[in-house]
């Protein structure tokens, strides 16, 4: 027999008899029930726990809502609330007997989970942390402190079972704290992530965060030692002295642990299982001297040195405590939350005043603040909207408070309601009021043709994985660095957005020269900047500065274009999202990837680049005399192509390259597209397609006859003509030259109308690369061979900053209208950017 609390519908104890040895069952044919054995019941359980909480998320996924919203909501469904009000359902799926072992592998998921936070968390950050977001930080704890403790008064209960001072100490605790990785997420789906308001409510956030963990010390010393003021003093002196032996002996024994590792050696399995051991350790010292047992898991993960071990251990963890024990934690909360036993229409109004009163309180101390610091008015309310944000250490307080008898089931729900309230409108608040004015200051230069030849040439490369780093970095160094015209490369590595803290402080935490990556993400990061700067530093007259993009695969083409708008670049490079195979075949890495570059194609300021990486044979060498490629444009005609020209006319000037032109030129028996209408006077939009074509093709004589003349003492350079009647005849045209180029650059050739890719089309596999870059991106074709799939910016912005004018000196003839340019490649919307400057 066990004497359990029921923590759900009744404050009494109750008796449950059970069968200690009941714990696996013999299996349905020998009659056994498996729901009458611990183990079925609970992976039961932990399933139904998951699927609920992954089906909110989905469901919740629009309104832009974290994930703590959904966990919590969803142990309230399952819970007395909801389905928990059928007996028959509370009885069947969530029975007395089990909450035992619920509780306990839920706190086991938030001990490790609260490890991990610590070993992630990097307190040079608080150090860092100006005067303003402490002051922030403070004043917002300070009101919410002050009016939870008012309605302590209001919410108490005259019960045997709560001590009044404890009471209030717990509701101002979680009031007025900030959870941050809550707020992180919240801040990277509004694109304020690196916006100085962001990057504010982020400081502010870690200050309260350690503010609230002493808060939190205290309060559970004093709630499980409520009759005895010394105790509490004992509990308090224990956990100082935990601290101290964490920072001065644990930390200076895992240290030598790391430093016995040969350097490019793991971990070793032993270290790793004595460090998973000692958090467990930490829990039961911190829980047996009267703290909670996530303090000393929390302790103990801060001071692990940052390095390797930090990296195997989250690497080792993460998934598994993240995503699969910690929903438990927050199920549970949701699963005591019976929102039945808010009685009578007082205590709801009671309800909403806390809600209201205790969003003010963070708003009024945070913008006074903000005031002071002469910050807009509106920044300082969205700021103190921001800090409102609750997660985990609210969770744990409430928790611990409803175990330890200072919340009766009353203040337990109102303040769980209070917690998913307050979280749940802050984004689609701060949307309606926040909408920060874009520092937009229109350019000229977004394209390569209209770049002058002596002036800095910007260029945006884009990187999913490593493997993009070789074959691009070629590229750059073919495009021919000078320094009447140096490149000036912003190199922007994309991360999908996850629900983990540790995603969130690489934006945020400057990592020092030399210091360690915290996670795989940034190892990739590292990897990728040291690339580039080494390349900086061997090529010359290239200047690198690295940045970090991470939002979700949905909206990632609005990070590329802000940053492609807001450091005003001239060409745009980003991956093909095929890679090259063993065999030479083509397969998909990432399907996510294709949908980022046709929303970049469709909405990027600048020309674009796909890259189709089969890699640059030739030197991967960095000196600049040792580059030698063979480069090769195909040429249709339109805005595309000339563009292409114009990056390959850049690359023609390093000694180093041999450049073929091949121009296609309709032949007699062409026959063109139009040919049959092009004379009806009762279809005018025929009409201008002919127009702006003949408008094209002059535009095409002029600059192809401009090249030849700058070129024409040029051997390295050398220019054909194929005359071509239809696409067969093209593709053996092609083929003819494929095998002796390491480098294709041809147009997209979106809009234009040509009998010389009639049916190429027909079979397209990536739409988005055009006739001609789908045929030698295939499997099929050009197997060793890379191509460049070139988009010429031809939008149209406010200013007219897109349009070509006669008065460009490599241009004579471009002023012109297509038909199809207006329904593609606009500017991007003015949304904020989401990326980080690497030191």
């Amino acid at each position: 027999m066990a004497q359990v609390d029921t923590s759900a519908n009744k404050t009494e104890n109750t008796i449950v008899c059970y069968a200690p040895t009941m714990i696996t069952t013999n299996g349905i044919w020998q009659g056994d029930n498996p729901l009458d054995y611990s183990l079925p019941l609970f992976i039961l359980q932990l399933t139904l726990v998951v699927v609920t909480t992954r089906v909110l998320v989905f469901i919740l996924k629009p309104f832009r809502q974290p994930r703590v919203i959904s966990e919590i909501l969803g142990g309230v469904i399952l819970g007395p609330s909801v389905l928990g009000r059928s007996s028959r359902f509370a009885h069947t799926f969530f029975p007395l007997r089990s909450v035992m072992v619920l509780e306990t592998m839920a706190n086991v998921g938030l001990l490790y989970f609260l490890f991990l936070v610590g070993v992630e968390m990097d307190l040079a950050v608080i150090r860092r942390t100006g005067k303003k977001a402490m002051a922030i930080a403070i004043a917002g704890m300070i009101l919410p402190f002050i009016i939870g403790v008012s309605f302590s008064f209001i919410l108490h209960q005259k019960s045997q079972f709560m001590k009044q001072g404890t009471f209030i100490l717990f509701l101002g605790v979680a009031l007025s704290v900030t959870a941050f990785p809550v707020l992180a997420r919240i801040l990277a789906e509004l694109k304020l992530l690196n916006t100085e308001i962001g990057r504010i409510a982020m400081s502010s956030a870690l200050v309260n965060d350690m503010c609230a963990w002493i808060l939190l010390a205290f309060a559970i010393a004093l709630a499980e030692n409520q009759t005895a003021s010394l105790a509490s003093l004992w509990v308090i002196l224990s956990s100082a002295a935990f601290v101290v032996f964490c920072i001065f002996v644990v930390r200076p024994v895992i240290s030598w642990m790391v430093r016995r590792t040969p350097e490019g050696e793991s971990i070793s399995e032993f270290y790793i299982c004595l460090i998973l051991t000692g958090v467990m350790i930490a829990g039961f010292i911190t829980d047996a001297i009267g703290t909670h047992s996530v303090f000393g898991a929390f302790v103990f993960g801060l001071v692990i040195p940052n390095g390797p071990l930090g990296v195997t251990l989250i690497e080792k963890l993460e998934d598994f405590v993240s995503g699969l024990l910690l929903p438990l934690f927050f199920a549970m909360s949701g699963l005591k939350t019976d929102i039945s036993s808010i009685h009578g229409i007082l205590t709801w109004g009671v309800l909403g005043l806390v809600i209201v009163l205790a969003c003010v309180g963070k708003v009024a101390g945070t913008l006074l603040v903000a005031l002071y610091y002469q910050m807009p008015f509106y920044e300082g309310v969205t700021l103190g909207l921001l800090m409102n944000t609750k997660g985990l250490v609210e969770m744990i307080v409430l928790n611990v408070g409803k175990d330890q008898k200072v919340l009766d089931d009353q203040s337990f729900a109102i303040m769980v309601l209070v917690a998913v309230v307050m979280t749940g409108i802050i984004t689609p608040i701060v949307t309606t009021i926040y909408r920060p004015a874009r520092k937009f200051v229109p350019y000229k230069r977004r394209t390569i043709q209209r770049s002058k030849p002596d002036s800095e040439f910007r260029v945006l490369v884009c990187i999913h994985t490593p493997r993009n780093v070789p074959t691009i970095i070629n590229l750059l160094e073919a495009s021919h660095p000078t320094k009447k015209s140096p490149i000036c490369v912003y190199v922007l590595h994309l991360v999908e957005l996850t629900g983990r803290a540790s995603a969130m402080l690489i934006v945020h935490n400057t990592r020092k020269s030399g210091r360690p990556a915290l996670n795989r993400t940034q190892a990739q990061s590292d990897h990728i900047i040291n690339a580039f700067e080494n390349f900086e530093q061997h090529a010359g007259c290239v200047s690198v500065q690295p940045l970090t993009a991470i939002s979700p695969y949905s909206t990632m083409h609005e990070d590329i274009c802000s940053v492609a708008e807001d450091k005003r670049v001239a060409f745009l490079i980003i991956p093909f999202h095929k890679q090259q195979t063993v065999d030479g075949g083509m397969e998909a890495t990432n399907p996510a990837f294709r949908t980022v570059n046709q929303n970049v194609l469709a909405n990027a300021p600048c020309s674009v680049g796909i890259l189709v990486d089969r890699g640059l044979s030739g030197s991967t060498r960095l000196a600049t005399n040792q580059v030698s490629h063979r480069v090769a444009v195909l040429f249709f005609g339109g805005p595309d192509d000339r563009e292409a020209l114009s990056y390959a006319w850049r690359m023609s000037d390093h000694p180093g390259i041999n450049l073929t032109i091949m121009r296609f030129i309709p032949g007699e028996n062409a026959v063109e597209p139009t040919m049959e209408t092009r004379c009806d006077p009762n279809d005018p939009r025929i009409l201008t397609v002919t127009t702006d074509s003949d408008r094209e093709k002059q535009m095409d004589d002029d600059y192809i006859n401009e090249f030849r003349v700058r070129t024409a003492n040029d051997d390295s350079i050398i220019y054909t003509e194929k005359i071509v009647n239809n696409g067969e005849e093209t593709v053996a045209s092609i083929r003819s030259i494929d095998n002796i180029h390491d480098l294709f650059i041809v147009g997209r050739g979106q809009g234009m109308i040509s009998p010389l890719t009639a049916g190429l089309t027909d079979w397209s596999e990536c739409p988005e690369l055009g006739a001609i870059g789908d045929l030698l991106a295939s499997s099929d074709f050009a197997a060793t061979v890379s191509v460049l799939v070139v988009q010429q910016y031809v939008g149209f912005g406010p200013q007219g900053d897109g349009l070509r004018t006669p008065d460009s000196p490599t241009q004579p003839h471009e002023q012109f209208n297509n038909f199809n340019q207006m329904n593609r490649r606009q500017p991007p919307p003015r949304g904020q950017a989401l990326f980080s400057s690497q030191p």
